[in-house]
């Protein structure tokens, strides 16, 4: 990975006392993007931004925490899945994932960004809450796509939390994901059976309507991005092949 997608070092973070607005605590770049991600701190609260506007906050993961939960609870009857997680934005989605899956699962989490995984484990830490050191998991630095081509049928579930969804905000390269052929390849990777989970920002129905010429059931579920406040989230569960054998 190029020095330049890199994290700089910036001062250490302002004593408790005076949190009392949003800090600038870090930027990192994206790889190929020519945009920079920007976290920021008010006292306990963390929020990470890109163009003024907010991507993920620390107190607001509970449509990503669905999209985990929604998906793996498909793999209750498989003994030992492997999940794809694209993605690691503030840990809502792993962490999700670990409670609902059992001790032989693998979890391999893609995040394109090296700032967003160094403050994994740096300022962001205490929210990750030590997840990162469950030996189900495995971080990787790359692309999530490079890792959906890596070889047929071998997840039994993919999660995408890429860019805002199918409408993103930071790389026109993430488009591949959610386009026809992106989720061929993600058909491809799937085990028969498999699930592939999309988190979005916003409704999408061409994208619906693309996974459902692919074959695909399809479930669409909103909710609120905390508890039962704030804007909807999206959260597609669609399951490969199901709509055929139905």
């Amino acid at each position: 990975m190029s020095a330049e997608g890199r994290s700089k070092p910036k001062p250490q973070l302002p004593e408790r006392s005076s949190m009392n607005a949003w800090v600038h605590i870090d930027t990192g770049l994206v790889p190929g993007g020519g945009k920079s991600l920007a976290l920021m701190q008010k006292g306990d609260e963390f929020s990470i931004v890109v163009d003024a506007i907010e991507l993920m906050n620390s107190t607001r993961g509970t449509s990503e925490e669905a999209l985990a939960a929604l998906t793996c609870e498909r793999l209750s009857h498989t003994p030992a899945p492997r999940v794809l997680i694209g993605g690691l934005g503030m840990g809502f989605t792993l962490r999700a994932a670990l409670r609902t899956l059992g001790p032989q699962a693998e979890i391999v989490v893609a995040e394109l960004v090296p700032a967003v995984a160094a403050w994994a484990r740096g300022p962001l830490a205490q929210v990750f809450g030590g997840c990162l050191d469950d030996p189900r998991v495995h971080l990787c630095e790359a692309d999530v796509n490079r890792l959906i081509q890596s070889g047929a049928a071998g997840w039994d579930a993919i999660l995408l939390d890429v860019d805002n969804g199918p409408e993103g905000l930071m790389r026109r390269a993430n488009d591949r994901l959610y386009d026809t052929w992106g989720l061929k390849r993600v058909q491809w990777a799937l085990k028969p059976g498999g699930v592939l989970g999309v988190w979005s920002g916003t409704p999408d129905r061409k994208f619906k309507a693309r996974l459902q010429r692919l074959g695909f059931a399809v479930e669409e579920v909103r909710i609120p991005a905390s508890g039962n406040s704030g804007p909807r989230h999206v959260v597609w569960v669609a399951t490969q092949g199901a709509a055929a054998a139905g």
